[in-house]
């Protein structure tokens, strides 16, 4: 088996690291972040498993089963957890109807599975204008779409798509994405390794039965990534081919390629440059997964020429490593190279630039050409290391930028005016005169910062309001490090108005452009947070100066929808019901929300809220439903929620999953799950029988399990998750063992005597650093795709909490589980690894390196290794394996 090399610079490093004097002194370790939420989706049913006790004897024995009796078990039982995922629509847009007295009020598309169909598909339901108050309507799921194949023959996916949807988390099939122009109606969509259109509720009117889908023709060899549809003229369409920028028109089917970064060659290290693409820790660490911008207005010219603008990133990646996974099976002997920027190490080079398409009346395209700053980007903005969101201001006037400096310790607001830019000319002289072409009061304007002594955390909060004079800007923003708690501030800042020669102007320093902020209003306060990453927006009515947002201020535990006001500040109020978890999507005429929810008890349900009058005194009203929860899976039981008082006097939060067959004295063994890291939070009031059915399934066989939130889990606060700053794995055991304490001495039945600690990604690594730390009471540990070695992590995941290898050489040695073998058990059959061998977020080298010094301590272990899986096991055969690996393993061993 062809096993991955560490690169170069690790080499050097480990030359210089003495095992044993990492690993002598206190029993320290470190927690590891690889990518959030990207435990295995793998799901659990079971049949009634028989249990019994030994006579005389207060330890439960869970009924022993040969392989293939643990396969019977499990085969067939994730179709449960399968079709419950991709039944729940998802993806949803509003569109109200034209007929001000018709029988409906509004047409909902979103993407959901049709009736006997095993692929999402775009789908409609019409919303009645009367509902009867003693009942609630079951609205019909209709299909927007004929059926076509959406999903590429066989499941297989071009590599682009692939590594796509690992960073996107995207388990489902056929339509997975699609962009929607409301106002003519335009539907775009990628779908079977091509790119298609439709139309409805433009000026034809809504469609009674099923369309068939348009295929956009293309010149262009490979995927086609990211569409878009140009939001100025639906007429004109955007993607990404080979890491450059493309327009097409798909009534003429005109198509022009606008950058040129992609030379065309083989290899990764020849072509380094990318245009209109996020590179890896983008997507993956600040969850940005577009390089490019449409601007909202187009400019029309004395001419008649029409002007559209799209602000790209542009990427150079030549000084970032380059590293090695091996390819599928399938392409034996062959590996795919990627960049990968590890910690301490050089980042991409990014800049950001304009593309301009000039076209007539008829919609052909006249010139298109590309713009770069009058500065390099470097220069403008000195301390910036990462875009991580960018935009346009509603009239098109600014495009702007959130900058974001390497140790994310500062985050900068930019507004940056098109005339900024100034076509890219090699010819000096020609340079020179655009310089001086550049009108004098053109400047960058930094409008706000946010600076943090722990990290910033990203967010999606950033909604600038219409200028009411030029010299100042009003926007909402959310700001974490003022109260420590992420909160909605309604600020306004003066533009600088200073008169600038580009030609001639010195170097800028970081303060530079900074605006000063006139003001700065709190519009929300408090020990709870506003919602502003993973999908929570945040919506703003101008017209009645109200502003839709989710949050935690009733409990931590759930998610509900909020409003308030921004012109009154105050008031907040909750939209959606207590007792359970909600995510929503408000219409974009405030008039209506959609809300998914569920509790620990309650499936998941889709119902439909209008919203009437003044939101702020009148509560809204259930108009329909789109999803009822239609039963528990077999022998489910659900978890039950506790809290309870760390040494520390820190209130944490976990669950318990009770064995469901329960014998008074009786002593279970007992699986503790865990995540524990940033960003994550397992224990809330939503339903666990999907996602976590697996963990249904050990108590049903007869096992306690055990979850818990320690500090440095979310939606607590920055404090909260902050507790792990620079020392990762410091803190997140103590808080395990102490909940596992409390639950063992209030429920009576866990054995911890025998007591698994288990799980995937970050959960992995704190499995290796539970038994590293605590043998004493974790009697074995299932680690799946752990990180094993911080300084071969990622720039900005691992910096953001650990500061960088040189600054915090300490803190990477002491939390860094390969190089703490020695204080893993010499006992066998107390350690299982597993790992997926194609693994491009956290490679297969951690794996690798783990054994290889396990080996070298003369240490035992077990490997389970899935040839064809990158972080997220998707193959059904090797969910399955995994399953029965892990049961089969605990029932032998725990």
């Amino acid at each position: 088996m062809v096993m991955v090399q560490p690169p170069g610079w690790l080499m050097q490093r480990l030359k210089r690291l003495r095992v044993d004097s990492v690993t002598t002194g206190e029993n320290k370790s470190s927690l590891c972040g690889p990518g959030r939420n990207s435990q295995m989706s793998v799901e659990v049913k079971t049949e009634n498993i028989k249990v019994e006790m030994e006579s005389g004897s207060s330890h439960f024995r869970v009924e022993r089963h040969s392989w293939q009796g643990l396969r019977e078990i499990i085969h067939g039982s994730r179709k449960y957890p399968g079709i419950m995922v991709n039944k729940a629509p998802h993806d949803y847009h509003f569109l109200p109807h034209r007929e001000e007295n018709g029988t409906h009020t509004h047409r909902l598309y979103f993407l959901g599975m049709p009736y006997g169909s095993r692929e999402n598909s775009l789908m409609y339901c019409d919303i009645p204008r009367k509902v009867r108050k003693e009942s609630t309507p079951q609205l019909a799921w209709k299909q927007l779409l004929e059926h076509f194949q959406a999903t590429p023959h066989h499941g297989v996916y071009s590599r682009e798509e692939e590594l796509l949807r690992e960073r996107k988390r995207l388990g489902g099939f056929g339509i997975t994405s699609y962009d929607f122009h409301s106002q003519s109606g335009l539907f775009l969509f990628p779908a079977n390794n091509s790119l298609y259109y439709c139309r409805d509720g433009h000026s034809t009117g809504f469609m009674a039965s099923p369309s068939t889908p348009v295929e956009i023709q293309t010149q262009c060899d490979g995927p086609r990534m990211d569409p878009k549809i140009c939001p100025a003229d639906s007429d004109f369409i955007s993607f990404i081919n080979s890491n450059d920028l493309w327009v097409a028109n798909i009534q003429s089917k005109e198509e022009r390629r606008l950058t040129y970064c992609n030379k065309g060659l083989r290899t990764v290290t020849d072509d380094p440059k990318c245009a209109g693409v996020a590179t890896f820790v983008i997507q993956e660490e600040f969850d940005r997964f577009t390089g490019y911008w449409w601007s909202p207005e187009v400019v029309e010219g004395p001419d008649g020429l029409r002007l559209l603008r799209i602000l790209y990133e542009e990427v150079d990646e030549s000084e970032v490593e380059i590293i090695h996974v091996p390819s599928p099976a399938l392409e034996e002997r062959k590996t795919d190279a990627y960049r990968y920027p590890h910690a301490g190490s050089k980042n991409p080079k990014v800049t950001l630039k304009l593309a301009e398409i000039t076209t007539n009346d008829k919609g052909e395209i006249i010139t298109a050409q590309t713009k770069e700053l009058v500065l390099p980007f470097n220069i403008l903005f000195p301390s910036a290391e990462y875009v991580v969101r960018a935009g346009w201001t509603r009239d098109g006037k600014y495009a702007w930028a959130m900058l974001l400096d390497r140790l994310q310790h500062l985050m900068q607001l930019v507004l940056l005016p098109p005339e900024l830019f100034i076509p890219m000319s090699e010819d000096e002289e020609k340079r020179e005169q655009f310089l001086k072409d550049v009108p004098q009061h053109i400047q960058p304007h930094v409008i706000y910062e946010e600076r943090s002594d722990i990290w910033v955390n990203i967010h999606d909060i950033f909604h600038p309001l219409p200028q009411e004079v030029d010299s100042e800007i009003s926007f909402i923003c959310g700001s974490e490090s003022q109260t420590g708690f992420c909160h909605l501030y309604l600020v306004t800042s003066v533009l600088q108005t200073d008169q600038r020669n580009w030609s001639e102007f010195p170097l800028p320093s970081t303060d530079t452009f900074k605006c000063h902020v006139r003001e700065e209003v709190p519009l929300t306060s408090g020990d709870w947070e506003v919602l502003g990453r993973h999908g929570a927006k945040v919506l703003v009515n101008e017209k009645t100066q109200l502003i839709y947002f989710q949050g935690t201020r009733d409990t931590s535990l759930e998610h509900h929808l909020y409003v308030t006001s921004y012109k009154n500040p105050g008031e907040v109020v909750r939209l959606t019901e207590l007792g359970y978890s909600h995510y929503c999507t408000v219409s974009q005429t405030f008039d209506m929300f959609v809300t998914h929810y569920s509790s620990v008890t309650c499936l998941p349900c889709v119902h439909l809220y209008r919203l009437q009058g003044d939101p702020l005194h009148q509560q809204p009203q259930l108009c329909a439903s789109l999803l009822e929860g239609s039963g528990y899976p077999p022998y489910y039981v659900p978890p039950e929620i506790f809290n309870f008082e760390t040494s520390s006097k820190i209130k944490l939060f976990g669950m318990v999953y009770k064995p469901h067959n329960l014998s008074p004295g009786a002593k279970h063994p007992t699986v503790l799950f865990v995540y524990g890291g940033p960003q994550v939070q397992l224990v809330n009031n939503s339903f666990k029988g999907i996602k976590y059915l697996r963990l249904n399934t050990l108590a049903h066989l007869g096992y306690a399990v055990v979850v818990i939130d320690g500090r440095g889990s979310s939606h607590r606060g920055l404090t909260f998750e902050g507790a792990i700053k620079n020392r990762m794995g410091q803190v997140e055991i103590q808080d395990q063992v102490e909940g596992l304490n409390y639950v063992a001495e209030k429920y009576g039945f866990v054995d911890l005597e025998r007591v698994a600690i288990h799980g995937w990604s970050y959960g992995g690594y704190l499995s290796l650093m539970g038994i590293i730390q605590r043998p004493d009471v974790f009697k074995v540990a299932i680690a799946g795709a752990p990180v094993t070695l911080w300084m071969a992590y990622d720039t900005g995941y691992t910096e953001r909490y650990m500061d960088t290898p040189e600054n915090n050489q300490t803190g990477y040695d002491a939390g860094s589980a390969a190089l703490l073998v020695d204080k893993l058990p010499n006992e066998p059959h107390r350690l299982l690894i597993l790992h997926g061998f194609l693994d491009e977020n956290v490679h297969f080298f951690h794996t690798n390196f783990l054994v290889s010094q396990l080996i070298r301590a003369g240490k035992p272990y077990q490997l389970q290794i899935y040839p064809n899986e990158r972080h997220s096991i998707r193959c059904p055969e090797s969910g399955e394996h995994y399953e029965i690996t892990l049961l089969h393993f605990l029932q032998e061993h725990l």
